[in-house]
């Protein structure tokens, strides 16, 4: 049966937040704990790639259904991550592509993830991104298994989101609206609190 393979990205560092996003309370629950539960309501396997304060991380999600990749690289940059991730695909013959998701974005919820999965068309080389109400279209994304030798490659900055660029005329995009803010500072942290609320 085709599989549709979910990788968060959970290997940042959070720089200006000055402790582990990934350990943030959410709701009764962990950032990472609560990204856990949403992605697997969605979608088998889930890939979780982690990086920084692994070691930290690791007992947390010890009992969680999830397949573990620990990003040596992750200093390098978000490709490092995607490419960590996609490896993994490997041990899934049958995925006919991936969702990738962030951990820094709580407020996507099953319903946006879902449309994403209902919209890709196996087999068209096509990419399903995300649009925000202003700027760029990017992740969550889902990739044909096309893209995957591509996104295997990828290092340093470049994130997906350049293989969303790249194919522009491939991409399909869905409206994410405000669900796309992310926690990169704690005044953001506390923003998104209020609206979870």
């Amino acid at each position: 049966m085709d599989k549709i393979p979910v990788i968060l990205l959970a290997a940042g560092c959070s720089s200006r937040m000055g402790q582990a996003k990934q350990l943030l309370p959410w709701g009764n629950t962990s950032l990472i704990q609560h990204q856990i539960a949403m992605l697997n309501a969605v979608a088998d396997p889930l890939i979780v790639v982690l990086g920084s304060r692994a070691d930290e991380i690791k007992p947390i999600i010890a009992n969680e259904s999830v397949t573990l990749v620990i990003n040596e690289n992750w200093e390098a940059g978000m490709g490092t991550s995607v490419a960590a991730g996609v490896k993994q695909l490997n041990l899934f013959p049958n995925a006919v592509g991936v969702l990738f998701a962030l951990i820094d974005q709580p407020l996507v919820n099953t319903e946006h993830y879902f449309k994403l999965i209902h919209t890709f068309r196996p087999g068209k080389k096509q990419i399903v991104a995300s649009r925000p109400s202003a700027g760029w279209l990017g992740v969550p994304a889902l990739f044909d298994s096309v893209y995957f030798d591509e996104l295997s490659q990828l290092d340093g900055k470049q994130g997906a989101k350049t293989i969303i660029e790249k194919y522009a005329n491939q991409v399909v995009s869905i409206d994410a609206g405000e669900q796309l803010a992310d926690i990169d500072t704690p005044e953001a942290y506390k923003k998104l609190q209020l609206k979870r609320i």
